[in-house]
C-alpha cells in the first residue's frame, strides 16, 4: 500500500498508517515524508513493513513492538523513543535522542547521529536494544545508560579525528560501547572505564555488526579489533551515594 504524504498532517498520516496496519496490510510506503512527527508509533505487528521517503519527523518508531521500518533519507529527533523490539534502518543521518529509553530491538544509522544517542538505554527482561551509527556522534553519548549495545562506528570521519563528542557514558551503569579509536581521557564521563577487548567480547560485537554490514553493503572485514575502545561502567550504581535509602 502506497501513502503520498504530502500536505498530511501527522495526525492525518498516523491515522492512515494505523488504519492499513489494522486492516491487515503489511507492506506500507509511504512517500514525501516532511517533518511528520510518530510515524510508527505503538505498532505492534511484527510482520509490518513501513519503507519511508523522505524526512520523518521526531520520535519516529516511538513504542514500537516488532514492525521493520527503513528511512531511504534522514531522520530527526527521538528516533526509537522508548522502542521494544523490530528493527529500523536510516540511511542517511539522525538528530538527537536517538534510541530514548530503548528497551529493545535494533536502529541501524548508515551516517551520524547527533547529541544524546542512547540516553537511558536499558535492557528489559529478555529484551536487549542494539544501536548502531555509521559515523559520529556528538556529546553525552550513553547518557545514563542501563543496558543495551551503542556503537559508533567512524564511517567517513578522516583517520585521527575522534568520532564522538564529550561526557561518553555519563551517569551510565550498565550496558556497554564500542566507539572507534581515538578517544581521549577528558571525553569520558566520570562513571565508565575502558576495558579490554578479549577474543570473547571481540566475537559477539561480531555478531551485532555483522546484520548492519549486510544491511548497507559494506565490508565487515575493514574493522579491525585495534581500531575500537570498549566502554563499560565501572559502577552499577553509580550515584548510590546521594540517596538516604
Amino acid at each position: 500500500m502506497k501513502i503520498d504524504a504530502t500536505g498530511l498532517h501527522y495526525r492525518d498520516l498516523n491515522a492512515r498508517v494505523r488504519a492499513a496496519i489494522e486492516a491487515g496490510e503489511r507492506e506500507l510506503l509511504i512517500e514525501n515524508a516532511l517533518g511528520q512527527r510518530y510515524i510508527g508509533t505503538g505498532i505492534t505487528a511484527p510482520q509490518a513493513r513501513i519503507e519511508i521517503f523522505g524526512v520523518p519527523g521526531n520520535d519516529l518508531a516511538a513504542f514500537t513492538d516488532g514492525p521493520r521500518i527503513v528511512v531511504r533519507g534522514n531522520a530527526q529527533d527521538a528516533v526509537g523513543n522508548t522502542m521494544n523490539a523490530g528493527t529500523l534502518v536510516i540511511h542517511g543521518d539522525a538528530g538527537d535522542l536517538l534510541g530514548h529509553s530503548m528497551r529493545g530491538g535494533t536502529i541501524y544509522v548508515k551516517g551520524s547521529a547527533g547529541y544524546r544517542v542512547g540516553i537511558h538505554m536499558k535492557a528489559y527482561g529478555q529484551r536487549f536494544p542494539v544501536v548502531v551509527v555509521g559515523g559520529a556522534v556528538k556529546d553525552y553519548a550513553g547518557e545514563y545508560m542501563a543496558g543495551g549495545l551503542l556503537v559508533v562506528l567512524g564511517q567517513g570521519v578522516p583517520a585521527g579525528e575522534p568520532v564522538a563528542g564529550r561526557y561518553l557514558g555519563t551517569g551510565m551503569h550498565n550496558g556497554e560501547m564500542w566507539v572507534r579509536k581515538p578517544v581521549s581521557a577528558h571525553q569520558l564521563g566520570k562513571e565508565v572505564g575502558q576495558v579490554p577487548i578479549g577474543d570473547a567480547e571481540w566475537e559477539t560485537f561480531q555478531t551485532h555488526l555483522a546484520p548492519y554490514c549486510a544491511e548497507f553493503g559494506i565490508d565487515q572485514g575493514q574493522f579491525k579489533r585495534e581500531d575500537f575502545v570498549l566502554l563499560r561502567p565501572t559502577s552499577h550504581r553509580p550515584y548510590g551515594t546521594l540517596y538516604v535509602y
